[in-house]
């Protein structure tokens, strides 16, 4: 920041318009992939703006994303397809040191100085360099401020030993001269305030290696698994830590699994999803508590914005799509701009056809499993995404009623403490497939290659949904044993549904009348007393055990003796 202050004393005249680099070659949005990079390869340059054909500036194009679209097989797609526009541009008058921030803060490598949306100059990193050598600056100390240091954050919010065994982790990368970096969802969590301990750390070396040595000092155990250089410690206090070997990846063709391969801690970072997500804390002593922000993340942190860190983002892996709507509601923040824009144009590309339908499959379970899938349900039906899991699926006021319906009767269910598991995520896919023909449901699980076995079972109990609310809602006072002779078959899950689906008050008293009381009470004989008692196993146990269950629910029976008097009843009659 000095340095800043500095320039700006000795040239507070230096602008945009002094500096930049002047004429400017652009690229016909229009333009074949191909053809640009063919333009771009005789120009010898990396980046170029894209202008429109009044030559109006729309954003850059750079020689990586040119080559990957290439890779790919994209050649005969227009360039706009693949073109960045979520960056800076400066203005004629623009300052000097705000260019500086910007290029640094945003780790943008070319700034395109823009006046009444033409393109009218360049500013790149050798102008950069250029600018601060020719006023005799020093470039060693380029950088808008310091580095930003969280240990304070993490010694405040973490557990204290958990604390510890971080300073323990740096002390061992210094021994063994190796960087190691807290990673993931835990550092962006920890800025945001939100509590998670789930701990991901990227060595730049052998992590599995360091793992182990690791996990023998803190009398730990540790698993490896080789394949994907990966290994996971769990401390005497069952602390888990989790180390990976930084590394980079690439994408044999779109849709596929990444092949990696191990590199730096920058272009791990590269490799992951949406800005926020790229955030990076060193650990080794003394920068310990060091923030690492190479892509903007704390920016759109503070913006709350899900940006994705490509435009090829979303051919090389659809499933990011998804990601991308269950961050922005889980965390209240809005898709950027252009992550939009590409999310729109993956999808018109064709780039979810290419998706195993196991991975679709795996992606819906995880966004119906979600808080409120009901906003992300809705936000992929406004990017036409609902029709992957079925072309009849559509958004309605009907369907969007059943799923807050859904939410409310969960949240009932929680709130009875049953120690009861419950697959939150079935009961929205009934509720999904409760909109749809029979014969779309059986299309649906054979298609995304559902268990056999669930999908039948879904199928079966969703078409007696219907007459089982409807002999539910005939009156309040039934038997509970009709009741419960109706609903003993349904899983948990089926019942909230239930209780989601019908509108009518008397059903829901009978559902919950059944979850809480009825379904807990069992006759206190059973078949080996009905033996003692001289009976011969065979259908008959059956129906005495039936009887005798229905009894108990109707209060006609309340005690033990009670039970035996009514099996020497029922024996005698049949």
């Amino acid at each position: 920041m000095v340095l800043m202050q500095s320039l700006a004393k000795r040239r507070p005249s230096l602008i945009a318009t002094n500096i930049m680099t002047t004429p400017v070659k652009t690229v016909q949005g229009k333009a074949s992939v191909l053809k640009t990079e063919q333009y771009m390869t005789r120009l010898g340059v990396n980046v170029l703006p894209v202008v429109n054909s009044k030559n109006r500036y729309l954003g850059l194009i750079s020689r990586e994303t040119i080559q990957k679209a290439l890779f790919y097989n994209f050649s005969k797609f227009p360039v706009h397809t693949f073109m960045q526009t979520d960056v800076y541009t400066a203005t004629p008058q623009t300052p000097f040191h705000n260019i500086h921030t910007h290029m640094i803060e945003r780790n943008q490598r070319f700034v395109p100085v823009v006046k009444n949306n033409q393109v009218i100059g360049t500013f790149t990193r050798t102008d950069l360099l250029r600018t601060l050598l020719h006023y005799n600056l020093e470039t060693t100390n380029v950088t808008t401020k310091d580095l930003p240091n969280v240990k304070h954050l993490l010694k405040g919010r973490l557990p204290r030993t958990l604390y510890n065994l971080l300073i323990q982790v740096g002390k061992q990368g210094e021994e063994y001269q190796v960087r190691i970096f807290l990673v993931g969802g835990f550092v962006r969590d920890l800025l945001l305030g939100i509590s998670n301990l789930d701990i991901d750390l990227v060595v730049e070396g052998n992590s599995m290696a360091l793992a182990k040595i690791f996990a023998k000092r803190q009398e730990g155990r540790v698993r490896t698994h080789d394949r994907f250089g990966t290994a996971t410690v769990i401390c005497s206090n069952t602390q888990k830590l989790d180390f990976a070997t930084a590394r980079t990846e690439y994408y044999e063709f779109p849709a596929a699994l990444p092949t990696v391969e191990q590199s730096s801690i920058k272009k791990d970072l590269y490799r992951r999803d949406f800005t926020i997500n790229t955030l990076a804390i060193c650990l080794n002593h003394p920068k310990f508590g060091e923030l690492i922000d190479f892509y903007g993340g704390q920016r759109d942190l503070h913006g709350k914005t899900i940006r994705v860190l490509h435009s090829l983002s979303f051919i090389e892996d659809p499933t990011r799509v998804f990601r991308a709507i269950r961050f922005a509601q889980r965390l209240n923040f809005r898709l950027g701009k252009e992550t939009t824009t590409l999310i729109k144009g993956a999808i018109s590309m064709g780039a979810f056809q290419r998706l195993s339908k196991s991975r679709l499959l795996a992606e819906t379970i995880l966004l119906l499993s979600a808080e409120t899938p009901r906003k992300i349900l809705q936000q992929l039906a406004e990017f036409d995404l609902l029709k992957l899991i079925h072309q009849k699926l559509q958004w309605s006021l009907t369907l969007a009623h059943t799923l807050k319906a859904s939410e409310k009767a969960l949240k009932w269910y929680t709130s009875l403490h049953l120690d009861q598991p419950m697959n939150s995520w079935v009961v929205y896919w009934m509720v999904l497939m409760d909109t749809l023909p029979n014969k779309a449901v059986q299309d649906t699980h054979q298609r995304l290659q559902f268990p056999q076995q669930q999908a039948k079972k879904l199928r079966l109990i969703g078409r007696r949904t219907s007459s089982v609310i409807q002999q539910l809602s005939k009156h309040r006072k039934q038997k509970p044993s009709d009741i419960h002779r109706m609903l003993c078959e349904f899983p948990d899950e089926a019942l909230v549904f239930l209780m989601a689906k019908s509108p009518s008050e008397t059903v829901k008293q009978h559902l919950s009348a059944f979850l809480t009381t009825y379904r807990h009470i069992h006759p206190t004989l059973n078949g080996t007393d009905l033996k003692r008692m001289g009976l011969k196993p065979g259908p008959q146990f059956r129906s005495i055990l039936d009887k005798l269950l229905d009894g108990r629910l109707n209060g006609e029976v309340k005690t033990e003796s009670d039970e035996r008097n009514m099996i020497k009843q029922l024996i005698k009659t049949t």
